[in-house]
């Protein structure tokens, strides 16, 4: 069990350290890490490419969450519980520290891990469409009322959070305890990778959505 979960880990990593945004960024004729907030993420390609090429990254930056899962369970049959926790954890690990970005610039970064957090939340809690439909209204109205992209991921994932550890905890939902390690694992990384958006939106100083970043270099991270 140890050696197959050892394999998800790794096939899981790599499959979520894909750099989608650096490679549509590229195919633009621009280096993503280099323009707009220097961030490997959907809201830097809208603000930079514009809705369409956003949707891509954000599109793709999911379908690898939830195909890292997908295979973490197929390769683990026994224990595809844990499998699953593994495989998503290491997914977003991969999209925040990706070692194909390591190997193209010579530092360890990537995205924030907002839409990869979405796909492995999608799969491993599909189950209980309350833990979708909740999260996913509130982040449309939060968005919507707020126009701040990260202020409506970070409170979007402590409702998430809040009702799969709560429903763990109580057995509400009946679903596997070792989720709540994903979990935790999840909203920790979530918030430090928008540490700095939380600096900006405490100091008044975080662009809205709809704020059109150009293709130059600005000194936001």
């Amino acid at each position: 069990m140890v050696g197959q979960l050892i394999l998800v880990a790794l096939i899981a990593y790599g499959l979520g350290a894909i750099p989608t945004a650096y490679v549509i960024g590229r195919l633009n004729g621009i280096n993503i890490l280099k323009v707009g907030s220097g961030n490997m993420g959907a809201t830097n390609v809208l603000r930079t490419l514009g809705l369409r090429w956003a949707a891509a990254v954000a599109l793709v930056d999911v379908l690898k969450a939830v195909t890292a899962v997908f295979i973490a369970r197929a390769l683990a049959p026994d224990s595809p519980d844990a499998a699953s926790v593994v495989g998503a954890v290491a997914a977003i690990i991969g999209h925040n520290w990706s070692v194909f970005v390591l190997l193209l610039t010579g530092t360890l970064r990537g995205g924030k891990g907002a839409a990869c957090s979405a796909g492995t939340w999608l799969v491993l809690f599909g189950g209980w469409p309350l833990l979708i439909v909740v999260p996913l209204a509130s982040f449309v109205v939060l968005l919507y009322a707020t126009r701040y992209v990260s202020f409506s991921v970070l409170t979007t994932g402590v409702i998430a959070a809040g009702m799969a550890l709560g429903g763990i905890a109580l057995g509400t939902f009946g679903m596997p305890p070792v989720y709540a390690l994903y979990v935790l694992a999840m909203l920790l990384m979530l918030f430090f990778q928008h540490r700095q958006n939380i600096e900006r939106l405490r100091a008044g100083t975080e662009r809205r959505i709809g704020q059109r970043e150009h293709a130059t270099p600005a000194p936001q991270r």
